[in-house]
């Protein structure tokens, strides 16, 4: 009986040590650096007008393929378009190097993936149109009621939320028992969201409140609608990367540092943030790990 289980452990072993292959090692064989995006979470990630992958995680990825490069010389970069969902276990198989996107870091997925160092700060809040119900306007941008009736809920009031997100679970906590009527529905894309919500599907489009200001500034008509002031979560983003591979996670850490402290990266805040360019880089360096 000795040798089948000796030949099991054997194999068991040589399984874990191909499946826990570092990923410099990984990308030396392929020769590429697979980035994975989603291409609707602009301006992080989305695509231009040709299809190419562009958005301030995507910049930040090409400075880590930069010092990828350094390692692995002749490294050539392949974007891979997928979702949130599928792009947690493409990370998790070793079929991308990097997810770069509006991806939140939590102690739920860092079950299956890591994640770099944060990226970005934001938190979630929602989207409405001025002529939204009430007590949704109440809910999200601290209105003060004009009387009491005006904080009910109405029965039909739906309010949106990206699927796969964990964002669907925070609105159903943030409601709570005092508005039981108001249903939630979920969306394929922010798009989606945004189009019921412009529609009059939705009275309301739930999400992280700096994807919620792109989302407005691209609707049909911006001034007809408000994003919400209050956030009901701290949303830290950062770049997934696979697990137990603590050289990469290094290099990956010290070439966002490198960045984040150079001439360069107020720049690129201000390319897709504009005036809150100043704000954020102290937040992202308050949050930063140094030299």
């Amino acid at each position: 009986m000795r040798r089948p289980v000796l030949a099991g452990l054997i194999l068991c072993v040589s399984a874990y040590i191909a499946a826990a292959a570092q990923a410099l090692d990984l990308i030396a064989q392929k020769g590429a650096v697979r980035i994975g995006y989603i291409a609707d979470e602009a301006p992080f990630s989305f695509q231009k007008k040709d299809g190419s992958p562009t958005g301030y995680a995507i910049d930040l990825c090409g400075k880590i393929a930069d010092e990828i490069g350094r390692n692995v010389p002749d490294a050539k970069r392949e974007y891979v378009e997928t979702t949130l969902a599928d792009g947690f276990n493409a990370v998790k198989n070793g079929q991308i190097d990097l997810l770069c996107g509006a991806t939140t870091i939590n102690l739920a997925r860092r079950e299956s993936v890591d994640f770099s160092q944060p990226i970005f700060l934001t938190g979630a809040s929602a989207l409405l149109r001025k002529d939204s119900p009430e007590y949704l306007q109440i809910l999200f941008l601290d209105k003060r009621p004009v009387r009491a009736v005006d904080a009910r809920s109405p029965s039909a009031s739906t309010i949106g939320v990206r699927s796969d997100t964990t964002t669907g679970a925070t609105l159903r906590e943030a409601l709570g028992p005092d508005v039981p009527k108001t249903r939630v529905a979920d969306f394929a894309t922010h798009q989606d969201g945004l189009k019921a919500l412009e529609d009059h599907r939705i009275d309301a489009y739930f999400a992280d409140r700096i994807l919620l200001i792109s989302l407005a500034a691209h609707a049909r008509n911006p001034s007809a609608l408000a994003i919400g002031n209050r956030l009901f979560t701290h949303e830290p983003y950062g770049i997934a990367l696979r697990r137990d591979d603590s050289a990469f996670r290094l290099l990956v850490d010290q070439a966002l540092t490198a960045f984040y402290q150079s001439d360069d990266f107020p720049k690129l805040l201000k390319t897709y943030f504009g005036d809150e360019a100043p704000i954020l880089r102290s937040e992202i360096l308050m949050q930063s790990v140094p030299q």
